[in-house]
């Protein structure tokens, strides 16, 4: 696929296709790209991190995990982080990561950094808190931050016993799966039961074992839940009041001794030789294994090593995930489809002769844009080859039909749905409908997201009832449903009384919502989750921030090209305007032009006016960790004894401070270690405090306890 020349727009691109993706595995069990290609996506956007450091989004992927859980099960506040794992692919990256250990803990040659290992499972992960002993919550991992309750139907699992000898609290965190040979059993009774129906057409066949688990734990009636053959499989720990053991490898052995089950590969492991030889080992066995596994996961033995390592925005610094390479097979490509997006995107989508790919039917494949079906070459009636890592709908890897001088496959530049122009500008991989709120697909599209449980979360209006409500022209814009009536919706069902009377309500219960939600909700190009938070931290309130964006707005109306300015320049030096214009941390000059962007058009406008008449978006206040440098600027200098820069860093801002790099006058503190120079005395010049590594222990563990 080719890129943005521009790294920026690219950052931009991955910011919102990770997000899609992470919302289709997680919440919706649904994916539809390889594993191997979302790791890809991954791994560009942190070397484009480390490129630029300056344009790093507050949308980042780097500081997500997950999706935000969805659906009828409530939802619950982790007690701590459920994290993602960074990814290797070859054994020089196990060996950069053994090394970035070494040199956050600032160790010697000498000193051996032993690692547990173990298979990667393929489940759901799934967190049990026991309080003297007993469960009494079950959570899914959802975003990492909150996670669904499934308590009702985890006590349902024989694996999972419902009392261990542990006093207080302590978590165990593992996952949730579904055996080979039992999903194969499920399928086949799904089957069964469908053709005694007399209705074999419509049997439930899940795809394979991870959907399959995740769609039987996810289940509303424990019963259901309790009919499916599901596994559990412990792999770690989250809060826990005391530990059994100083190590990794000691305190999953207790948890094994406690009647759960534990990896029986588990083992300790030192030097890279010996981790090859693992891997290689789990890898050749890897298909005659009871489950699926897509990896091997290594981590730090020590656990006083593991809490001074600590974690990035949604890794733990002290494991990663060893991944397996891809399968393949062939099949021919029958069509291209394209797909509007609610921001007018078009996807292309490669519909397939069925084949399998390790042990699950592929029908479809994402083609991404225009520029890969040209690097492909591909035609429909092409054979083409799939590659596929783990259980999601795989990628086109290789067109085996190459006809030299056939011309590129003629990419649509009208939209499919409204007919209007699809353009695309000149950074951009991307084709968009330029029909904005006159394509239904994407004014549809919009009030979904706008319904959805990200945004308003409004109970009982999906996807299929907005799209009637749309069709039969009840619903045009947000403010619409607000304006719902009992008279128009009794009619659309029978005996609906009840059913209208629960959605108005469930409507009138989202007047009041807090800003991000508000803002995440009107489907703003680049405002994901995140971005929305921070705009509602930055600004408080909707009157607040609509003054920094008229500011903006003029700002943007007053800029013109200058004599010989290229186009893409006056866009950046535009963009960059834009982005001081608005004032917000964190938020940067793409961003900032998207929020004017949408801002700038009158239909916008009048469309948020108009939503506003219905509903009022709360004012916000965000809340850190108080500690004594909470909200203050800190600088470290001089040689650190006992930790190494990155460590003190983190710490720091685990504490709510900022790092600067420089000391000025909105330094709060300086920590100075041995032979601190020129920043010493600047600090003294400006009359700040200035304390060493004693009193900086003191601060962290003052704050710890």
């Amino acid at each position: 696929m080719n890129a943005p020349a521009d790294p920026a727009a690219r950052m931009a691109w991955l910011a919102t296709e990770i997000a899609r993706h992470d919302a289709l595995y997680h919440d919706a069990d649904a994916p539809e790209i390889s594993d191997a290609e979302y790791d890809a996506l991954v791994t560009e956007n942190r070397a484009l991190e480390a490129a630029h450091p300056d344009l790093v989004r507050p949308d980042s992927p780097s500081k997500r995990v997950g999706a935000a859980p969805s659906g009828p099960l409530a939802k619950v506040a982790h007690a701590r982080p459920m994290l993602s794992l960074d990814n290797a692919f070859a054994i020089a990256d196990v060996e950069e990561f053994v090394g970035r250990v070494r040199r956050f803990l600032a160790l010697g040659d000498s000193e051996n950094v032993a690692l547990t290992a173990e298979p990667k499972i393929d489940g759901l992960s799934c967190s049990l808190r026991y309080e003297d002993g007993r469960l009494v919550r079950a959570l899914t991992r959802g975003d990492g931050q909150t996670g669904e309750d499934v308590t009702a139907n985890v006590r349902t699992i024989a694996d999972i016993p419902a009392t261990i000898p542990a006093a207080g609290v302590f978590e165990v965190r593992g996952e949730v799966y579904m055996a080979k040979a039992d999903f194969a059993a499920l399928n086949a009774r799904l089957l069964a039961e469908a053709e005694q129906a007399g209705d074999p057409a419509k049997a439930r066949q899940f795809a394979n074992p991870r959907n399959a688990a995740a769609g039987s734990l996810r289940q509303k009636d424990a019963a259901t839940t309790a009919a499916r053959p599901l596994r559990f499989l412990a792999h770690g720990w989250g809060e826990a009041d005391t530990l059994p053991a100083e190590t990794q490898l000691g305190v999953m052995q207790a948890i094994g001794g406690w009647g759960l089950p534990v990896s029986p590969d588990l083992e300790r492991v030192e030097g890279i030789a010996a981790l090859a030889a693992y891997y290689a080992r789990i890898e050749a066995v890897r298909a005659d294994l009871p489950f699926d596994i897509d990896g091997v996961v290594y981590k730090v033995d020590r656990l006083d090593w593991q809490r001074r390592l600590g974690q990035v925005a949604r890794a733990p610094r002290w494991a990663i995930a060893h991944k397996f390479p891809a399968q393949r097979a062939e099949t021919t490509l029958e069509r291209i489809d394209i797909q509007v997006g609610r921001t007018g995107k078009l996807t292309p989508v490669a519909r397939l002769t069925p084949v399998t790919v390790g042990g699950v039917v592929v029908t479809n494949a994402t083609l991404h844009n225009a520029d890969e079906i040209e690097r492909l070459g591909v035609h429909p009636g092409d054979r083409v080859v799939l590659q596929r890592a783990g259980d999601v709908i795989p990628q086109i890897v290789e067109n085996l039909t190459r006809d030299p001088g056939r011309a590129p496959w003629p990419f649509p530049l009208a939209c499919p749905e409204c007919g209007s122009a699809a353009e695309r500008g000149p950074d951009e991989v991307d084709y968009r409908c330029t029909g904005g709120l006159v394509c239904p697909a994407q004014q549809v599209e919009r009030l979904i997201h706008f319904a959805s449980r990200h945004a308003f979360d409004i109970e009982g209006l999906g996807a299929r009832q907005i799209q009637e409500f749309y069709q039969d022209g009840l619903v045009r814009t947000p403010a619409d449903i607000f304006r719902l009536t009992e008279e128009q919706l009794l009619p659309r069902k029978k005996d609906g009384r009840v059913w209208a009377a629960n959605l108005l309500k469930a409507i009138d219960a989202k007047r009041a919502v807090p800003m991000d939600r508000f803002l995440f909700a009107l489907g703003v190009r680049h405002v994901g989750e995140v971005t929305a938070r921070d705009l509602a931290r930055d600004h408080g309130s909707i009157a607040a921030l609509g003054r920094v964006i008229r500011a903006g707005l003029r700002t943007r109306r007053s800029l013109l090209p200058t004599i010989g300015e290229t186009e893409r320049k006056f866009e950046i030096r535009r963009a960059k305007a834009i982005s001081g214009a608005l004032l917000t941390k964190g938020i940067g000059p793409e961003v900032a032009e998207a929020i004017l962007a949408f801002a700038a058009e009158k239909h916008n406008r009048d469309a948020v006016f108009d939503l506003l008449r219905e509903v009022a978006p709360s004012d916000v206040v965000f809340h850190t960790r108080p500690s004594a440098v909470s909200g203050k600027s800190v600088v470290f200098t001089g040689k650190l004894l006992t930790m190494s820069r990155d460590e003190a860093k983190a710490q720091a801002e685990a504490l709510g401070a900022k790092v600067a790099a420089s000391v000025s006058r909105s330094t709060h503190l300086v920590v100075a270690g041995a032979d601190a120079g020129s920043k010493l005395k600047k600090a003294a010049e400006l009359g700040i405090e200035v304390i060493g590594e004693d009193d900086w222990a003191r601060i962290v563990s003052g704050a710890a306890s």
